[in-house]
């Protein structure tokens, strides 16, 4: 449903005017040199442009411009530039991401919903429903969230928001500066931003070479039905009550936003596309057979792919240029989730640039990646029946530990049961051919990670 570089679709148009942060640029004869420019406006842009301009201290923590941290030495923000795109073709629509999390974040005024309790349905119609606490799922909107983040921005001295089209990024040795942007202002004017480190979340034109490649996607529709039919303390993560294609997985997906209003989505793991009508048909048996939800209105829609592959993703292009979010491979490749990955290396890239030693850390374990590997493996070969693989792992493992475990916070102990409780066979078969298989190149692919 998400982000950075997106193909995304709404039914009304991107509701977010200009924010006041948001300039057109600066004069063209600018010589200004950043401490950092943060190329994208998508999830990863903007919580790295937050996490940068609220100055953490030598220990990590963010605190105000100018107050001692814990040695005693006055802390300091850095400058920056983040650049996102203007309004036009080029600019995504709203886009929703969704996480969970332990409690209250950086991010909360921008949370449009929340649940505490979280169901899977599974293809017999038999539901798996708990309580996973102390996590609670989170809907944060994208012009909400841009919205917070630009009023932070603006009381940041030293922040600033240009909205231009990037073209370039490259390193400019020799010059005092370490790296320069070239971007083209809404009017047309070239720009150029020079910067000590440049941070691109700007989608790769194809995925690098891999294994396996699967797609997510999917189309979603906020609607509102004319009676109340939602239960809007639960979400529904999974629910395979929907028709199988032939190959890969199908699920719907429901996010209450009150007794009347929610967000349903289609969704499939295949290895192409569908056409919207396609989508627009699944949608509508879904909504109407499967949930039985009667008269309804769309209010609006969006509609996205994630690529979900055992790829590894390059996280620096230069010495001081490098990768973050979805480009830097934030996305988990079994799940498609990215938005908790992406603020945890926000915070950890933030933290590295203040300290002095730039760096974007692996968003995932190896051992996680390992694992998603097989998983995706045992997917695309049909050796797993994934509606009934996630099923009986949601009825078998507690939800919490699930959730855990999906978002890289599991212990290996607890990985360990979980993988008991999988097909055994097939997975051990699966991974060991994996050393053996060729890495492959992929052609161009458009992603919108959740």
């Amino acid at each position: 449903m998400d982000v950075d570089g997106v193909r995304a679709e709404t039914g009304r148009s991107r509701p977010d005017a200009p924010h006041p942060a948001a300039g057109t640029g600066p004069d063209p004869g600018d010589r200004r040199i950043d401490d950092a420019v943060i190329v994208g406006g998508g999830a990863a842009g903007l919580c790295l442009a937050h996490r940068l301009a609220t100055a953490p201290g030598p220990d990590g923590a963010p605190g105000p411009h100018g107050a001692p941290g814990p040695d005693g030495r006055a802390r300091t923000r850095l400058t920056l530039t983040l650049v996102e795109a203007p309004e036009g073709p080029l600019r995504p629509a709203e886009r929703t991401w969704c996480s969970w999390d332990t409690g209250p974040g950086d991010f909360e005024d921008a949370v449009t919903a929340s649940w505490t309790r979280l169901r899977v349905w599974g293809p017999d119609g038999r539901p798996v429903e708990a309580e996973p606490a102390p996590l609670r799922y989170r809907m944060v909107r994208s012009g909400p969230f841009e919205r917070l983040v630009h009023d932070r921005l603006a009381s940041s001295p030293g922040a600033r928001v240009l909205r231009a089209t990037a073209h370039e990024v490259r390193e400019a040795r020799g010059k005092g500066y370490a790296a320069e942007v070239r971007c083209t202002a809404p009017g047309g004017q070239p720009l150029t931003l020079r910067a000590r480190h440049v941070f691109d979340s700007r989608p790769l034109p194809r995925v690098p070479p891999h294994r396996t490649l699967l797609l997510q996607h999917f189309r979603g529709w906020f609607v509102r039905t004319g009676a109340p039919r939602f239960e809007p303390g639960v979400a529904d993560l999974m629910d395979f009550r929907v028709p199988q294609p032939r190959h890969g997985l199908a699920f719907g997906y429901v996010l209450p936003l009150a007794p009347d209003r929610a967000l349903v989505e289609y969704t499939e793991f295949s290895r192409t596309p569908l056409t919207t009508p396609a989508y627009e048909a699944a949608l509508r048996h879904y909504t109407h057979r499967v949930l039985g939800l009667g008269p309804l209105t769309v209010e609006s829609a969006e509609q996205g792919v994630i690529p979900m592959t055992d790829a590894r993703f390059p996280r620096r292009t230069g010495p001081a240029v490098f990768r973050i979010g979805a480009a830097s491979g934030a996305t988990r490749p079994a799940t498609g989730y990215t938005f908790a990955a992406v603020g945890r290396q926000s915070r950890a890239v933030a933290t590295a640039l203040h300290r002095g030693r730039p760096d974007v850390p692996p968003p995932h374990r190896r051992r996680h990646l390992a694992m998603d590997a097989v998983l995706l493996r045992a997917l695309d070969t049909g050796r797993v029946d994934g509606p009934r693989f996630f099923t009986d792992l949601f009825r078998r493992v507690p939800m919490e530990r699930m959730l855990r475990f999906l978002d890289g916070a599991s212990t290996p102990w607890e990985e360990f049961g979980i993988g008991l409780r999988t097909p055994v066979l097939p997975m051990l078969r699966t991974a060991a051919e994996l050393p053996f298989l060729p890495h492959r190149a992929a052609g161009r692919t458009e992603t919108s990670p959740r």
